[in-house]
């Protein structure tokens, strides 16, 4: 994966444990890069933070749903009980069941969820899957749309075909390559420009088109798009108007209100390195970290700690290529 430049370091006191490599770009309202490092122009699978998009496509379709069902629709969620009551209601509403989810099996993300799952003699289930939100969703556009839901996986399926125009509409270029996510999807290649092109569109969008609902979905409900304890959820909480995304294999997008949007692709798709890297191109664009840089030093986003017998005993931070955007360090 050629032109990724070093963007995140690993410091267990103040030796210079690990290294990761990566693209990032931040994009100011005007679609201007006030931030570019590694190769922000070439295409990546954009992973589960392509959802907010398919979750604009969805509405687009015709699917109806808003508040904290619309922000599950955009999720990987962690599965904890509110999430799968949500799926549950998703799936109702148009008259369908878990049983017709075709996502992949998988197990709650939350560690107090995993737990009761496993006490109640339960192992991997469609529903508990991180991406069962997005999938009950889909289905439920079929439901209203008419279209056959026994193949909604498949990419000529309308619902998928309408799912890549809108993220070459929003991306404003082509997709470059077609893959299948974890969760058995089609997924659809672009570059982290036009993912940030994406996140912008939809964070300026007038409330009542479909990518404003969206976008006032994911910030009145953000602990659906997450869960408790995610670094996502705490994001939009803390940082005024945010959307984000995060997704599998390095790679976060988000947005603020004014069309500002950065994107960001770990090359070894570590996750460790996602948060600081995103906060640190965040604060490229100005956004407001004041809550962010207010966390204690076990929590923070801008620069995780690195653990030492259950103790902090170093972090996680930008590298040069973004260190005049990191926090000022002593």
């Amino acid at each position: 994966m050629g032109g990724h430049e070093p963007v995140a370091e690993v410091w267990r006191g103040d030796f210079l444990e690990s290294e990761h490599h990566g693209s990032v770009v931040a994009l100011d309202a005007d679609n201007r890069p006030v931030l570019a490092v590694g190769a922000p122009d070439v295409p990546v699978y954009p992973r589960s933070s392509n959802k907010p998009i398919q979750a604009t496509a969805m509405l687009r379709a015709g699917l109806e749903l808003d508040g904290e069902l619309l922000a599950l629709a955009s999720a990987s969620h962690s599965g904890e009980p509110y999430h799968l009551d949500g799926v549950r209601r998703i799936l109702a509403g148009a008259g369908l069941t878990p049983d017709d989810l075709q996502n992949t099996l998988g197990l709650p993300l939350s560690t107090e969820a995993l737990a009761a799952h496993y006490a109640a003699g339960r192992g991997p289930e469609r529903i508990t899957m991180n991406c069962s939100g997005k999938h009950a969703a889909m289905l439920a556009t079929c439901a209203t749309a008419g279209w056959p839901t026994e193949n909604y996986l498949d990419p000529g399926h309308p619902l998928q075909r309408a799912v890549r125009r809108t993220l070459e509409d929003l991306a404003g270029e082509p997709v470059a390559a077609v893959g299948v996510d974890g969760c058995g999807a089609p997924l659809f290649a672009v570059s982290l420009a036009g993912l940030a092109r994406a996140f912008g569109r939809i964070a300026t969008a007038h409330s009542g088109t479909p990518e404003g609902r969206v976008a006032a979905a994911m910030r009145a409900h953000p602990e659906y798009v997450g869960g408790t304890g995610r670094d996502v959820t705490d994001l939009m909480r803390l940082v005024p108007g945010l959307i984000a995304k995060d997704g599998a294999e390095g790679v976060y997008a988000a947005a603020l209100p004014d069309g500002r949007a950065a994107a960001l692709k770990i090359a070894d798709g570590a996750g460790r390195a996602r948060p600081p890297v995103l906060v640190a191109a965040l604060r490229a664009l100005g956004a407001d970290l004041t809550a962010v840089d207010a966390l204690p030093a076990e929590t923070s986003l801008a620069a995780p700690p690195v653990l030492g017998h259950g103790e902090p005993v170093g972090e996680i931070r930008p590298t040069a290529a973004l260190a005049p955007h990191s926090i000022a360090r002593p």
